[in-house]
């Protein structure tokens, strides 16, 4: 994989677009201060291919690929793999509520010959090519198989992040054997030992399948195949024995149909003229028409009568003068006598009530004389009583006393009070008063009963007064309505001499309607007999056409029974020579049908000879049966062949499968595969000990064992030790110089598409002492020298720095990182 361009926007400290174009940059250092955002460049290239980033900690830490206050993240890598073109896109975006989910994600193979200095700087998702992805999950596949390497191993031999430099050193042989694999692609043999395996199931199921069909074709023999023939040989003869006999079967079977058919025509014609008799009725038809006719006419006459009669009556009826007038004044005559006998009777009302109310008034002043008598009575006895207390104050003091209780006067106690004495005044006086007191109440009720009856009278005097004078004022209206008006004599005898003319006019009215509803009913009479004698002219006609075949006489129009009676009797003339002729025509039908019989039977035994059940069209059924043998025979001879080339293909493939399971024997044991990972491992520690010699000054090689590796100190004695006792400056060299042993070596080893076409340093230079970065430098020189690996390293080294000579110096300021190009 090699990286061409880079477009970002929004991601991490790359707040606006910046696009970094590695497109002829073979060998190249990203510099810049520390925290400028320098490995953010190849986090970008991870994040595009793998959708995360080692420093992230994987899918989890998706937010950090927002820019702070940034709602949305683009990154777009254009890269070769294999010598084929791709641009991988992802986009990032923080929703309403706060959470971060991948937007887009794709990857498209591109044209041959895209320029790529030709894409636009606003990462627009435009057509670049073949999409091979379109979502998120169809990524991690299609990046698979476009790179080689998975993640893991992305970023163990391609891109080597900070802090992750001594993965590959100190991997553990399991996955370090996997990532050997996966460059190498020495999983082909893998697929080849289950596509071998796959290919020999496939083979013997093919075997078992023409095993099968081979057993349902053991009935194919010689004997079967000369039965058959011999059957087509035997429905040839009938067919052509049949094609002999068929013509003379369809002569005698037309004579036959012919004879039928003229007796069928005779007898359709016997029961033509069966059917030709005069209607019921036919003879009294005429005559009805005649009575109908007349009674119609006389309707009419009766009618005329009718409606003169009625026209003198209602004319008589105008000249008796207007009924409503008439009846007003009579109903005014009769409202005169009600309402004079009405204001008599109102006059006598307001009489006695005049006297009710006189005497209810005479009451009521006696009752109001009693109630002043009563009350000066009461104030008399009021006196009395005041006096007699004054008289015999003991006696009123001994009024209040109780047994026991004090003495108002001494304040001593009372042990009994004695009783009053009889006779005292004081005693008279009280039973004076109330008995005044009751007389007064008495006589005040009797005032207001009365003056209460008193108003009431008064105000049905006054409702009595109103009433006689509303009736005295409709009497004045109607004296002067009936000013000059008849007599009810003479007004009754004008209404009863009109209701005479009434009902005179609705005897009149309603023997015109019954005139013309009996006028209307002899003219309906008159029409259906009309419609009856034409229908039976129709009928007739009807019938006469029927028989023009034989010539019917001709019909009299005026007589239309006449008519019928003569047509029946041809008729009946003309059945009876037909019946003479039907005898010797059915005789020649039997004769006809007995000679198709006997054919018919030959034929019959024909099939029944064959084999074949009788006939229903002999011809079509003999050529059948010989289409049907002749199928057989071929069916036969067909699956004679198809047996033999089913034993040929039983035999290749019987041949495929016992390949296939020595192929798949052989790979299933992986001593190949293994024999393979022990030369790369081997041409790996080899190349990666001549760079550990040279970056150590002569002092380290490299060696492996079963798997690990480990270091020879020639300092000190040649002791070998393992690599993780090596300290920070000793594992950064063993692990550059494995790391360019890998970029180096495996990319001419491998086979399948996990090409190293370039590598990208991201670790620790500034702790090498000057004269192992030089050996560093020399060593990367000498890398990029070839051509065929791009090689990247990123550093704040200035010394390395200078010697590279494509250099992109990345800088920050408050709002985002910037990416410019200097050297080369």
């Amino acid at each position: 994989m090699r990286p061409m361009r880079l477009d970002m926007a929004g991601f991490t400290v790359f707040r606006e677009e910046t696009t970094v174009d590695f497109t002829d940059a073979d060998f190249f250092a990203l510099v810049g201060p520390t925290g400028s955002g320098k490995s953010t460049v190849l986090d970008a290239i991870c994040f595009a291919l793998y959708g995360t980033v080692p420093r992230w900690g994987g899918t989890r830490g998706l937010a950090n690929a927002l820019a702070p206050s940034a709602t949305e993240a683009r990154v777009r890598l254009v890269f070769e793999s294999a010598g084929d073109r791709y641009v991988a896109t992802r986009v990032v975006r923080r929703d309403g509520r706060g959470t971060v989910k991948t937007a887009n994600a794709g990857l498209q193979l591109m044209p041959p010959g895209f320029d790529v200095t030709k894409l636009d700087t606003g990462l627009s998702p435009e057509d670049l090519g073949e999409v091979v992805a379109g979502t998120p999950a169809e990524m991690e596949q299609a990046v698979l198989d476009a790179v080689g390497l998975p993640y893991e191993q992305f970023t163990s031999c391609v891109v080597l992040p900070q802090g992750q430099f001594a993965d590959f050193l100190h991997a553990k042989p399991a996955t370090r054997q996997q990532i050997l694999v996966n460059l190498l692609g020495l999983g082909i043999y893998e697929e080849v030992q289950k596509k071998a395996t796959e290919r020999a199931g496939q083979a013997e199921a093919k075997l078992e399948a023409v095993d099968k069909v081979l057993g349902g074709l053991a009935d194919v023999d010689e004997e079967s195949l000369a039965a058959a023939s011999e059957r087509v040989d035997r429905m040839r003869e009938l067919a052509g024995a049949v094609e002999a006999a068929v013509p003379e079967l369809e002569r005698v079977r037309a004579t036959a149909r012919e004879q039928a058919a003229a007796l069928a025509a005779l007898d359709a014609e016997l029961t033509v003229l069966a059917r030709v008799r005069p209607p019921d009725g036919i003879a009294q038809l005429a005559r009805a028409v005649s009575d109908a006719r007349a009674a119609a006419d006389e309707a009419a006459a009766a009618v005329g009568l009718a409606e003169e009669r009625e026209e003198k009556v209602r004319g008589e009826l105008a000249a008796a003068g207007d009924e409503s007038a008439l009846r007003l004044q009579l109903k005014a005559h009769g409202d005169r006598e009600r309402l004079t006998g009405e204001a008599a009777a109102v006059r006598a009302a307001v009489d006695a009530a005049q006297a009710e109310h006189d005497a209810a008034a005479g009451a009521l002043a006696t009752a109001r004389a009693e109630a002043e008598r009563a009350e000066t009575e009461l104030e008399a006895a009021f006196r009395a009583h005041e006096e007699a207390k004054a008289t015999d104050q003991a006696v009123a003091l001994r009024a209040h006393l109780v047994d026991g209780g004090p003495c108002p006067v001494c304040e001593q106690p009372v042990p009994r009070v004695p009783a009053v004495p009889k006779g005292s005044a004081v005693a008279r006086a009280l039973a004076a008063g109330k008995a005044a007191r009751a007389a007064s109440e008495t006589a005040k009720r009797v005032v207001q009963e009365r003056d209460t009856a008193a108003r009431e009278l008064d105000r049905v005097l006054l409702r009595a007064r109103a009433e006689h004078d509303q009736l005295q004022a409709r009497l004045a209206e109607l004296d002067a309505q009936l000013a000059g008006a008849a007599t009810p004599e003479a007004l009754r005898a004008s209404l009863a001499e009109q209701a005479r003319l009434r009902r005179a006019l609705d005897e009149a009215a309603g023997a015109v309607r019954a005139g013309r509803d009996a006028a209307r009913r002899a003219r309906g009479a008159l029409d259906g007999a009309q419609e009856r004698l034409r229908r039976a002219w129709r009928d007739f006609d009807t019938v006469r056409d029927g028989l023009a075949r034989f010539g019917p006489p001709a019909a009299d129009r005026d007589d239309v029974a006449g008519a019928w009676t003569a047509l029946a009797a041809w008729a009946a003339e003309q059945a009876g020579r037909r019946r003479a002729d039907r005898a010797g025509l059915a005789a020649a039908v039997e004769a006809a049908e007995a000679a198709a019989g006997e054919v018919a039977q030959r034929i019959g035994a024909l099939f029944e000879a064959a084999g074949l059940p009788a006939p229903q069209d002999p011809q079509r059924d003999a050529a059948v049966a010989v289409e049907r043998a002749e199928a057989e025979l071929r069916r036969l001879e067909e699956r004679r062949a198809q047996a033999a080339e089913l034993h040929e293909q039983r035999a290749g493939h019987e041949r495929e499968a016992r390949v296939a399971r020595a192929l798949a024997g052989h790979l299933r044991a992986n001593n190949f595969e293994r024999w393979l990972l022990a030369e790369a491992l081997d041409l790996l520690v080899d190349g990666a000990s001549r760079i550990l010699r040279e970056l150590s000054g002569g002092q380290y090689d490299l060696v492996h064992d079963k798997g690990e590796f480990f270091v020879v100190d020639h300092h000190d004695a040649g002791l070998r030790r393992g690599v993780r006792t090596l300290s920070g400056g000793e594992t950064f060299q063993a692990s550059l110089a494995l790391a360019l042993a890998l970029s180096e070596q495996l990319a001419g080893m491998s086979t399948s598409a996990a090409s190293l076409e370039s590598i990208v340093l991201d670790e620790g230079f500034g702790t090498l002492d000057a004269a192992t970065l030089d050996t560093v430098a020399a060593t990367l020189e000498n890398l990029a020298a070839r051509g065929d690996r791009m090689v990247g390293v990123v550093t704040h080294v200035p010394a390395l720095a200078e010697r590279i000579p494509v250099r992109f110096e990345v800088r920050k300021d408050a709002r985002t990182a910037r990416v410019e190009r200097t050297g080369l």
